[in-house]
């Protein structure tokens, strides 16, 4: 079974994801938010402690807080991240998104490019399979990654516990996100397990009286 190694990195406390299985040592990193070199040590330290081998770097969404550390990863893991096509532009326009929160550009690391990922799109970490969700509202692509097996879904920004995404950020749309996860995640099994973009973790159990929804 996967393991969720989560991390808090930035100074918008986003929960980067490590899920790894511990048999094959395969690995994944879900939303890598390291802004400082020494937050990437911390997540290269425990990649190197565990023996892990990352084999895919994705991303529930583009905005700026979850993509700091994207080429930092992509340079040490030797992969190409993965995210929604409709969010591209954010992504390829970092440097504006760090200006509009006063982020010194100085820090940011531009990512150099993006592989697709889609609704529908299935892929494995060890022999558990991960269904790439779209949950669009919060961002244009946002994403959920989904493993039944493991009875999890990382949901970025989209759904938190008692809360959702902000959706007044540029290409935000609350219908469509409310909308988006009544219907594609609240509809998981009950006892499935969220890891949110940000604080804690969830069930969708517990979110059945969301008093956003």
């Amino acid at each position: 079974m996967l393991k969720i190694k989560r991390i808090e990195f930035n100074p918008f406390q986003v929960n980067t994801y490590v899920v790894y299985d511990p048999v094959s040592h395969e690995a994944m990193i879900v939303d890598p938010g390291m802004l400082l070199p020494e937050e990437t040590s911390l997540l290269a330290s425990f990649i190197d402690s565990n023996g892990l081998n990352v084999t895919r770097i994705v991303n529930t969404h583009l905005h700026l807080d979850h993509i700091f550390g994207n080429q930092a990863a992509a340079d040490l893991f030797n992969t190409v991240p993965y995210a929604n096509v409709a969010d591209f532009p954010l992504g390829h326009d970092l440097e504006s998104q760090a200006r509009s929160f006063g982020i010194p550009t100085s820090l940011i690391r531009q990512p150099e490019k993006f592989q697709q990922l889609t609704e529908g799109e299935t892929f494995h970490i060890g022999s558990d399979e991960i269904h790439a969700i779209s949950i669009p509202g919060h961002s244009p692509g946002g994403l959920a990654l989904y493993c039944p097996a493991g009875e999890w879904v990382i949901t970025g920004d989209s759904l938190f516990r008692s809360s959702i995404g902000r959706t007044d950020l540029p290409g935000g749309n609350h219908q469509q996100l409310v909308t988006a996860v009544r219907s594609k995640l609240l509809s998981l099994p009950p006892q499935t397990i969220v890891y949110p973009g940000h604080g804690p973790s969830t069930t969708i159990a517990a979110e059945q009286t969301n008093p956003y929804l």
